[in-house]
């Protein structure tokens, strides 16, 4: 998938996860910040990854600001960020590739 603009998904809330995504030339630039850093950090970027990957995504800056969220909101939140920076408005692919 090919980002087309700037988008954004989720809130500052406590438990979820707001994340933005925009266009980037340079491949993948994932920037995490997480209240549980220590314990999951290392889980956080590997769905990440995994999210971006299962969607062909190779050209993306991300930003992760992690309330505590557990892993399928995680997903949904970059899930749903893609899919709205690359404007996709019908026959949205949910759930069915991450």
């Amino acid at each position: 998938m090919i980002l087309k603009k700037s988008a954004i998904a989720g809130t500052y809330e406590s438990s979820d996860a707001h994340v933005s995504v925009e266009p980037y030339d340079q491949g993948i630039d994932i920037s995490l910040e997480s209240s549980v850093m220590e314990q999951y950090g290392a889980q956080i970027r590997e769905s990440i990854r995994e999210v971006l990957d299962s969607l062909e995504v190779e050209h993306a800056k991300i930003v992760v600001v992690d309330k505590g969220a557990l892993d399928c909101t995680l997903r949904s939140r970059v899930e749903t960020a893609i899919f709205r920076a690359c404007e996709l408005t019908e026959n949205i692919p949910w759930g069915t590739r991450i």
